[in-house]
């Protein structure tokens, strides 16, 4: 039992020595390939163009996006929709954002 300790304590300093936090990790990609674009901001960019795209156009796809589609949502918590997404990325109500696409 003790032997088993004492391995454990071993592989615990070991990884203590050889940890690297998320900062230096994201510091050494940024060194070795240079300034990139956030994964994050890139889809945000993405739904955006998508979303206007969408809004200019009539069809199947608008009226998916617009909620029109006969039924409810379930019950419980709601998971995001495209729509909220794109009123928290832009901070325009959705009526708002369908006059600016179409300009």
């Amino acid at each position: 039992m003790e032997e088993c300790k004492v391995e454990i304590r071993l592989k615990r300093s070991h990884y203590a020595k050889h940890h690297i936090t998320n900062e230096e990790v994201r510091r050494r990609i940024e060194n070795a390939i240079g300034p990139h674009v956030d994964l994050l901001t890139i889809v945000q960019q993405r739904k955006l163009k998508w979303y206007g795209h969408t809004t200019r156009s009539s069809g199947l796809a608008k009226t998916i996006m617009r909620g029109t589609v006969n039924g409810g949502r379930r019950r419980g918590r709601q998971k995001k929709r495209w729509e909220d997404n794109i009123r928290e990325w832009t901070g325009l109500e959705l009526r708002n954002t369908l006059r600016k696409s179409e300009d």
